[in-house]
């Protein structure tokens, strides 16, 4: 499973960049519709969540007493499931400030860059204890990659959507 996710966040980083690469500048700060955030909103959630996943792989960690992969699937059902709405805790709010792209697209890239080298290098067994995810508890590091990569498709979803409005 470790090759496989590697695979899956470098192929899903490129995805992200493409789609947000294909906005026009002045698209990329504009809200397509009422209650919906802009790509640069979304890309900046992203960025932020992505971030903090650079902590979690790094933090405190202990052996994992059950199989490591164990929520990888529900994981995947929840944030793959574009039925369901869901809202963002606010420390991983986006800011209500204008983005500029480049400077998205460079960070999201040296970010997905950092989780991949270091999903190579750690023990990805072990469960990290620093931080409990709501409605799942305590996540293995390969739990938490999973979480990375879904999370960040089901956003990749909602650019599409966006940018299907201009």
């Amino acid at each position: 499973m470790a090759k496989a996710i590697w695979e899956e966040l470098s192929a899903t980083k490129t995805l992200l960049l493409q789609t947000i690469k294909a906005f026009k500048a002045g698209q990329f700060n504009s809200v397509p519709f009422p209650g919906s955030w802009t790509a640069g909103q979304v890309s900046e959630h992203v960025l932020i969540s992505a971030s903090g996943g650079i902590n979690v792989l790094q933090g405190e960690s202990q052996t994992t007493g059950r199989n490591p992969e164990e929520k990888i699937i529900s994981l995947r059902d929840l944030f793959l499931d574009f039925n369901i709405k869901m809202t963002s805790p606010d420390f991983v709010q986006p800011s209500g400030v204008q983005r500029d792209k480049d400077e998205i697209l460079h960070s999201l890239g040296d970010t997905f860059e950092k989780i991949i080298t270091l999903s190579k290098k750690l023990d990805l067994t072990l469960t990290f204890t620093g931080f409990e995810m709501p409605q799942f508890g305590l996540l293995t590091r390969l739990e938490w990659l999973s979480f990375i990569l879904y999370h960040t498709q089901r956003h990749i979803r909602q650019l599409q959507n966006i940018q299907a409005c201009f």
